[in-house]
């Protein structure tokens, strides 16, 4: 019931954000069909709002004249790296991946989201509105057109163990997901421990690792509040999403329908970051028992609320080690986007 509740949420604020471009321009739109390699499909970013925008959404405010297939990239037996790839081969028309995913391709998929840099999910999004137009310059060059950024809920810690703030993790085993995340784990002293998703709760059961990052929400899915008994209320990171589209194809697209989808699109991003945000308090809340979850099962972890200290020893440790790190991968021309445009939110700047 839930799903369907979300959903409805979600088509009626896009329905509302773009009523008047659909009003007065579905009439002159020219059939358009249009073929969409989507997140990843068991999460509720693709099942509350990318899919049903695609499929029903987009048909609904066009009149039926621009219509979409789209499927979640897992299902179509793609792992995630190769997706902006394929997309600037022409493979893929429209897609979605995590940025991430494209981390070892070039650093400048990492420049929004290095593990520490967005203590919340407003901060989140200001660094990625600043980063955007280093992004479409970037990917214009490599046949992609960029459509937006959204937003996973927040990628949290869950610890078994002695554990009420960042100086715990010396000494401790923590699963984690990435380059940025293991860097962030080893500045604090831990030791970075690389698991699949799917084999994390044996690992957090039988001491293998003392901790792990994932989404608040995302854990609570896969039950992790059985085997852990600490949750961190800070975001370490939040994985955004890149929307885009093969370039050439794109060009072909009239521009009336470059302009009913840009407009949109935008919507359904800003749907998936209120999303986030919501999921991201849910799975604090579930996760712990809190009266405000709504599911039927409460886990009975701990929530560890960060400290000022946890907070300076945050910006110390991104500071002086997570974005030096990175900078020192990356190109000139990236860092000097980096500080052109996020140093002003940051308050430093990153060194070659």
């Amino acid at each position: 019931m839930k799903k369907i509740v979300l959903t409805s949420l979600a088509l009626g604020t896009l329905a509302l954000g773009s009523a008047a471009l659909a009003q007065t321009s579905a009439q002159d739109l020219p059939k358009t069909q249009l073929k969409v390699v989507g997140g990843l499909s068991n999460l509720t970013a693709y099942q509350n709002t990318e899919q049903p925008f695609w499929t029903k959404t987009i048909p609904e405010l066009s009149g039926g004249q621009v219509t979409a297939d789209i499927k979640g990239f897992n299902d179509m037996g793609l792992k995630g790296p190769e997706i902006m790839r394929l997309i600037g081969q022409g493979v893929i028309p429209f897609g979605t991946a995590t940025l991430a995913y494209f981390a070892s391709d070039n650093s400048i998929n990492e420049a929004i989201d290095l593990a520490g840099l967005a203590p919340d999910i407003a901060v989140a999004k200001k660094l990625t509105e600043a980063f955007t137009p280093a992004y479409e310059q970037f990917y214009e060059k490599n046949n992609v057109k960029v459509l937006g950024f959204s937003t996973y809920p927040a990628q949290v810690l869950f610890c078994n163990g002695n554990f009420n703030g960042l100086a715990d993790l010396k000494g401790k085993k923590v699963r984690t997901s990435s380059r940025t995340q293991a860097e962030f784990v080893q500045a604090l002293g831990g030791n970075s421990v690389t698991i699949p998703f799917g084999e994390v709760v044996p690992a957090l059961q039988n001491g293998v690792v003392d901790c792990a990052i994932t989404g608040s929400m995302s854990g609570y899915s896969a039950k992790w509040y059985e085997v852990s008994t600490n949750l961190y209320k800070m975001p370490i990171n939040w994985n955004q999403q890149i929307h885009a589209a093969n370039l050439s194809a794109w060009k072909k697209l009239d521009p009336k329908v470059q302009e009913f989808l840009a407009s949109n699109i935008k919507v359904m991003t800003n749907q998936i970051w209120d999303a986030a945000a919501r999921e991201t308090q849910e799975g604090y809340d579930c996760n712990t028992g809190a009266a405000a979850c709504s599911q039927p099962v409460k886990g009975k972890m701990k929530l560890v609320e960060p400290t000022e200290a946890d907070r300076e020893l945050l910006k110390k440790v991104m500071s002086e080690t997570v974005v030096p790190k990175w900078a020192e991968r990356s190109s000139a021309d990236t860092v000097a986007a980096f500080n052109a445009s996020l140093s002003p939110i940051l308050g430093f700047e990153a060194k070659k």
